[in-house]
């Protein structure tokens, strides 16, 4: 009886699918030292994306991954920008800075495939980019502020 409740609430009440996709980027476990001990939370990274030219990315801390997870979600989803795609690609090359990240795109030929690695691959994949080619120049490895750096990149894009 139990199961047939939750049919008629799942029948009732549909799970919106979300245009959107996901990927987490970073989990960091952070602490805090207080009288007593240490505190310790997590720091998630996400990127969203709709394969549509829109894409963003969000952090946020919570108590557990999956909390911290779904706050950086919204986050994104909070900051997307909206990518000019010209056949498959950019429309121009661009360079993006964020911190001491520094970030190259440039356009490639229909067919190219992502050349570029590490969060600016994730990044140009949920934005809908299919050819593209880039380099972090900058000095740091560390991949959220390389995911900015690509997230300035692509602000600069103008359509031709």
């Amino acid at each position: 009886m139990v199961i047939r409740r939750k049919e008629n609430f799942k029948k009732r009440f549909p799970r919106e699918k979300s245009e959107f996709e996901q990927k987490v980027l970073d989990i960091r476990r952070v602490t805090r030292v207080v009288a007593g001990g240490k505190r310790f939370r997590f720091r998630a990274t996400v990127i969203l994306g709709d394969h549509k030219g829109r894409v963003g990315v969000g952090v946020d801390k919570g108590a557990d991954t999956s909390e911290s997870i779904e706050k950086a979600a919204r986050s994104a989803k909070k900051r997307l920008i909206k990518v000019p795609i010209k056949d498959g690609t950019i429309p121009h090359e661009v360079m993006g800075k964020f911190a001491s990240a520094l970030v190259l795109l440039k356009p490639a030929k229909a067919g190219h495939g992502i050349v570029a690695g590490g969060p600016v691959r994730i990044i140009v994949s949920l934005a809908g980019i299919s050819s593209i080619s880039s380099k972090i120049l900058g000095t740091t490895t560390n991949k959220l502020n390389n995911a900015r750096a690509a997230i300035e990149a692509l602000k600069k894009l103008k359509s031709k």
